[in-house]
C-alpha cells in the first residue's frame, strides 16, 4: 500500500509541473500582461522597459519560468493588483479558501447523502415510479444551469419568502478562529454564530449540489443494476444468504468502485461551479475572487488561486486513487 501511495506522488508531482509550466505559459499570452496590469494608464514605453526589467520580464522565458518556479514553491505569487491592490495573493487565498472549502464540503455532502441512497433504491426498483423520479431529477440537475438554479432559490426563498439569508457568510457578530465560520462557532462555543454560518450556507449548497447530485445518482443507479446481473450475486441468493449481506457484501462494495471515482472527478469540479454560485450569493470565496481577478486582470491572484485549484484536484483525485485501492486491493498492483 504504501508503495502504491508513493507512486501515486510522483504521478502527482509530476502532474503539477506541468499544470504550472501550462499556467506560466498561458498567462504570459493574455493580452496585456502584467505591465499593463500594473501601470494601468500610465504605461509608457519607458516606464514599461523599466518595469519589465525589474520584473525580470526581458529574460528568455525558460528563465522567467525557472524564476517563477522558484518563488511559487516558496509561496511568492507577489502582491494583489486588482482584487485586493496592495495585498499578498497568497493571504488573499488563505483567507478565501475556508469559505469555498465549507461550501464545498456542504455541496458534496448533500449530494452524496441523496443520490447513492436514492440510485441504489432506483435500480433496486428499476421501472418503478421511485425509478422513474429519480432519473427525471437527475436530468433536471443536469440540465438546469447553476446560476439560474442559484437566482431562482435566491429569488423564492430568500427575497420572497424571507426563510434564509440572500448572500454572505455571517450576519452576527463571531469569533474567527480557523476561518472555517461552524467550525469556529462550535470551537468558540457561540453556537449561534455556527447556526448562522450554516443558514447562509444552505441555499448556495443547494444549488452547487445539484449537477455532483444528478452525475452520482445515475453512476450509482447503473452500478448497482450492472452488479445485480453478475453470477457471484445469484450465487449467493441461491445459497440463502440474507438481503442485508447481499447488498452490503457483494453488491454495494462492488458497485461503489465507479461511484468513488465520480465523487473524486466531481469535487475537483465543484470549482467551475463555485465561480457562479459565490457571485449569484455574494459568497466571498476562491471562486468570487478568481471572477474579480479576470475582471480586473490580477494576474498574481490568478497564479496563485489556479494552481491552488490545480493542487486541491490534485490531491482529491490521489484521495480517491488511495480509497479504490482499499476497496478493490487488486488496483495496488497496477
Amino acid at each position: 500500500m504504501l508503495r502504491f501511495i508513493v507512486r501515486r506522488l510522483l504521478q502527482m508531482v509530476g502532474v503539477v509541473v506541468v499544470l504550472s509550466m501550462l499556467l506560466f505559459v498561458w498567462l504570459h499570452s493574455l493580452p496585456g500582461g502584467t505591465v499593463s496590469a500594473l501601470l494601468g494608464d500610465r504605461a509608457t514605453p519607458e516606464t514599461r522597459a523599466a518595469l519589465e526589467e525589474a520584473l525580470g520580464l526581458d529574460r528568455p522565458i525558460w528563465v522567467q519560468y525557472g524564476a517563477f518556479l522558484s518563488r511559487a514553491l516558496r509561496g511568492e505569487f507577489g502582491a494583489s493588483t486588482g482584487v485586493l491592490p496592495g495585498t499578498d495573493a497568497l493571504t488573499i487565498l488563505l483567507n478565501r479558501l475556508p469559505a469555498t472549502i465549507e461550501l464545498s464540503f456542504c455541496a458534496i455532502a448533500i449530494a452524496v447523502l441523496l443520490a447513492i441512497p436514492l440510485g441504489y433504491l432506483a435500480a433496486r426498483h428499476r421501472g418503478s415510479p421511485l425509478d422513474t423520479a429519480g432519473i427525471l431529477t437527475s436530468l433536471v440537475g443536469v440540465a438546469v444551469p447553476v446560476f439560474f438554479l442559484a437566482f431562482l432559490l435566491k429569488w423564492g426563498f430568500a427575497i420572497k419568502l424571507h426563510w434564509l439569508p440572500d448572500g454572505g457568510r455571517q450576519s452576527v457578530f463571531a469569533t474567527h478562529v480557523t476561518n472555517f465560520f461552524v467550525l469556529d462557532g462550535i470551537l468558540t462555543r457561540e453556537f449561534d454564530a455556527s447556526v448562522n454560518a450554516l443558514k447562509h450556507l444552505i441555499l448556495p449548497a443547494i444549488a452547487l449540489s445539484t449537477i455532483p447530485f444528478a452525475v452520482i445518482f445515475r453512476i450509482t443507479r447503473a452500478a448497482v443494476l450492472e452488479v445485480l446481473d453478475e453470477d457471484y450475486v445469484r450465487t449467493a441468493e441461491a445459497k440463502g444468504l440474507t438481503s442485508r449481506v447481499i447488498r452490503g457484501r457483494h453488491v454495494l462494495r462492488n458497485a461503489m468502485l465507479p461511484v468513488v471515482t465520480t465523487i473524486g472527478l466531481q469535487i475537483g469540479a465543484l470549482l467551475a461551479g463555485a465561480v457562479l454560485t459565490e457571485k449569484v450569493f455574494n459568497f466571498p470565496g476562491i471562486g468570487d475572487a478568481l471572477a474579480l481577478a479576470f475582471e480586473q486582470r490580477d494576474y498574481a491572484v490568478l497564479q496563485v488561486l489556479i494552481m491552488a485549484a490545480a493542487v486541491v484536484y490534485v490531491l482529491v483525485n490521489l484521495l480517491v486513487d488511495v480509497l479504490y485501492a482499499v476497496i478493490d486491493p487488486r488496483v495496488r498492483t497496477r
